[in-house]
């Protein structure tokens, strides 16, 4: 007894840990990304003298490489940016735009979302440039020497990367210039074995020494327009000619005095802010985390926003966003008042149809408050800037096309356009158009100050999985390690919702009692995204990064 006592004693004096990883901490520079090798190209830049905007780009192009079912050359993206933690704060918008040639009529239901008819304009390689030209210390050559590296040398397959080889194996057998860049002997890759990529390294070093010329003006741009050329593609040299990303001011709001910005329409990362808005109302802390009662309060406010978002979110070049009236208190207080604490509501879905089920949810009247795949990674250094990036293919693999012989991916993101002739929805594709993105990178200040850069990828999920990972860091004092990786659920179409086992069975069973269609993502699931953020201590100065481990990313800090 004696003996017992005394093992139950020192058992107790142990910890409870909340998160399988350590917070990462540094004075001088943080890198985060989805994987190790991008994370450490990011912070190779840091150790030769370089910047944030150094490291923030050579962790992009090094993704490419490493993750190049997420992101890469030829895909989209947005940048959110603050200089002097929390200063000049700024958006670069580098979404590609619909090709000249890209009417409804130019697509059938396959060409939609696979081949050479689908890819948007990339926009990635003018907004990775666009920053170096900008905020940059470092010579182009030195900024993509890593990601030359790793392409030429080759990286290891991980386990990760081998599931994605292998449920994508049949798109990318489609396309030889696909199938000799992926599957080198003829089959998926497996994990432990090397992937070399010549002709993606060719890519980066016509981009390090050419800039943005090389890519959509010179060797580049006329390999992809030969490529398009002969394989009936929409792409053409005067489209990439004509390709520019545009600096913009931010979207922002105020929660509990916290200042959250994001990019603006044709973003759709206006579904978060209203979220935030809508529960700014409700005692969340008091609710208790993961409680039935959260969320239940929290998946109605999302199929608040995410029905404005189907509803209002596209291209302000193509029609009026109201974006002012979403993120209006007022309005927000109107959508509150519309939650049923008792019983789940129905929602279309997470994009438009013209046949939603029935009973559902209807979109709000923001105007009459008018005031006047994806991977997300960061950096920030000990001067005060950071940098906040989400990129996207589309699905995973994009188009399952490599554009010639550039070795890189071309995204499908047309996909997220309506391509029926004659339809009303907003994101009825035309040429120069952009589909409204889901990618929502977000910044968050306290008095002026940076303290919280944090975003996902998730598809639909985008908007949901990052608020769920802001409040669970402003509104239950998780560390930045630990709001990445608690449990997390998705709000899908009707009245279902996806979520991770890890959320007490106990809340699930009154989800139910509720009238919600629970469903099981397992314990840790890609299906709610994988986040990647930054913190910083005001008082101290101190970096504080976070990786997710549902994917294979790390923090990193000099």
């Amino acid at each position: 007894m004696t003996q017992h006592s005394q093992e139950t004693t020192y058992l107790k004096e142990g910890f409870d840990l909340a998160a399988h990883r350590p917070v990462i901490t540094s004075l001088k520079g943080m890198v985060t990304s989805a994987h190790d090798a991008s994370s450490m190209a990011g912070a190779r830049m840091f150790l030769q003298g370089g910047n944030a905007a150094d490291a923030v780009v050579a962790t992009a192009a090094a993704l490419n490489v490493v993750e190049p079912y997420m992101s890469g050359l030829g895909g989209i993206g947005f940048l959110v940016m603050s200089t002097g933690f929390g200063n000049d704060r700024k958006v670069l918008n580098f979404s590609g735009v619909v090709p000249g040639k890209g009417v409804p009529e130019a697509f059938s239901p396959e060409t939609h979302t696979i081949g050479t008819r689908c890819p948007l304009l990339p926009g990635n390689p003018a907004g990775w440039l666009a920053i170096l030209k900008q905020f940059g210390s470092l010579p182009e050559s030195t900024v993509f020497a890593p990601a030359i590296e790793l392409a030429e040398h080759g990286y290891i397959v991980s386990e990760l990367d081998e599931r994605f080889f292998a449920a994508n194996a049949e798109r990318l057998k489609r396309f030889p210039t696909s199938k000799k860049a992926f599957m080198p002997h003829g089959k998926p890759m497996k994990a432990g074995e090397i992937l070399r990529q010549p002709n993606l390294a060719w890519s980066y070093k016509v981009l390090a020494e050419h800039g943005a010329d090389g890519f959509y003006r010179g060797e580049i741009a006329s390999e992809i327009a030969r490529f398009m050329k002969e394989e009936d593609g929409l792409l053409t040299l005067e489209d990439l000619e004509s390709y520019q990303p545009s600096w913009e001011d931010p979207i922002s709001i105020s929660y509990r005095g916290y200042d959250i910005i994001t990019p603006g329409p044709n973003c759709n990362a206006f579904q978060v802010l209203e979220t935030l808005n809508i529960l700014e109302g409700f005692d969340i802390k008091g609710l208790g985390h993961n409680t039935s009662n959260y969320i239940h309060l929290l998946s109605e406010a999302i199929k608040l926003a995410a029905t404005d978002r189907i509803m209002f979110g596209g291209d302000p070049n193509f029609m009026t966003v109201p974006a002012d009236g979403l993120i209006s208190k007022d309005y927000a207080s109107t959508q509150r008042a519309r939650i049923n604490h008792y019983h789940a509501s129905t929602v279309m879905g997470e994009r438009y149809t013209d046949n939603p089920p029935e009973g559902s949810m209807e979109a709000g009247l923001p105007a009459t408050y008018l005031s006047g795949e994806t991977t997300h990674f960061s950096a920030a250094d000990s001067a005060g800037n950071v940098f906040s990036i989400t990129h996207t293919l589309g699905d995973a693999f994009g188009s399952a096309v490599v554009a010639g012989e550039t070795g890189f991916l071309l995204n499908n993101n047309i996909f997220l356009m309506d391509i029926t002739p004659g339809s009303d929805s907003n994101l009825l594709v035309a040429p120069g158009k952009r589909p409204g993105s889901n990618m929502a990178p977000i910044q968050i200040f306290k008095d002026g100050k940076f303290i919280l850069s944090i975003g996902t990828p998730g598809s639909y999920g985008i908007p949901q999985t990052t608020t769920q990972m802001i409040l669970n860091y402003l509104e239950f004092g998780m560390s930045v390690q630990e709001a990445l990786e608690a449990p997390r659920f998705r709000v899908l179409g009707g009245r279902r919702i996806g979520m991770e086992d890890r959320i007490p069975i106990e809340a699930r069973q009154e989800l139910l009692a509720r009238g919600h269609e629970v469903g099981s993502y397992g314990q840790w699931s890609t299906e709610v995204g994988g986040g990647h953020a930054i913190a910083h201590n005001p008082d101290t100065g101190v970096l504080m990064g976070g990786a997710d481990p549902r994917r294979d990313g790390y923090a990193i800090g000099i």
